[in-house]
């Protein structure tokens, strides 16, 4: 470790780094993909060939007579992919990075522009690439709601997923300095007022720990935490007439 290097810091070296070709479809945004390439294009399911995956060799991969490869290639050799399947008259609809893929030659540009968060946490601006579009360049309105709609589906079931938690005073997470931002409530926490934690020891008999880690912060930072919760609090306090009618009920 370099000196004054953290733990985490000295970790995250040798961790490997995420590129948009190592960009793994979500099931759910591939789903939508296809459903929109065999209504608009007329695409076989069944005649459906994927050949990126880990270890993968697309050049060696048969494709049958009829056969339409729908799938997400790596990125950085996408021109040289979309000539073998040109050159073999093999048809394709491929995931492209929207800002690079008017770039891309011998093939149309199906530009839909939906932000999606692929299963390696890598985040791409996605658009297609295709030679089965007359056009040269167009927009899709209904791909990019139908991956739309899949991405939202997706952040919905992840946030349902996590655990929630209301946590002592005494504990800092990234999301609770999230919200004070958002509130305009200004909060820090001094070097030597918080201690590194990745969960309570609670939490851990359970098997259970703080999502994205997070700080054990000393008494005074507690107490000033304390504040700033009932500051987010009141950001949504009842009004005056509201009041009068809360008194009124039972």
């Amino acid at each position: 470790m370099a000196k004054g290097e953290t733990y985490e810091e000295f970790t995250e070296k040798f961790k490997p780094k995420k590129t948009t070709d190592d960009c793994y479809t979500p099931p759910e945004v591939f789903d939508a993909v296809l459903s929109w390439a065999c209504r608009e294009y007329g695409v076989d399911p069944a005649k459906v060939v994927r050949p990126f995956y880990p270890g993968g060799d697309y050049e060696s991969a048969e494709y049958p007579g009829g056969c339409c490869v729908v799938d997400n290639p790596p990125f950085s050799i996408l021109s040289k992919i979309v000539s073998f399947y040109q050159d073999r008259g093999v048809g394709f609809f491929l995931f492209a990075p929207t800002l690079t893929c008017m770039g891309i030659q011998r093939c149309s540009k199906v530009v839909a522009g939906a932000a999606v968060v692929y299963e390696n946490g890598a985040s791409v601006n996605t658009s297609f690439v295709t030679n089965l579009d007359p056009m040269l360049a167009r927009s899709a309105p209904e791909l990019r709601a139908a991956v739309d709609e899949a991405v939202e589906r997706i952040r919905r079931d992840r946030a349902k997923a996590l655990p929630k938690y209301d946590y002592p005073y005494e504990v800092l997470t990234a999301p609770m300095l999230a919200r004070y931002s958002k509130y305009g409530i200004d909060f820090g926490v001094r070097p030597e007022e918080a201690s590194f934690t990745r969960g309570l020891d609670m939490q851990r008999d359970m098997g259970k720990a703080i999502y994205g880690s997070g700080y054990l912060i000393a008494e005074r930072a507690a107490a000033e935490r304390a504040a700033a919760e009932r500051a987010a609090a009141e950001r949504f306090a009842l009004s005056r007439r509201e009041r009068e009618i809360v008194a009124c009920l039972g």
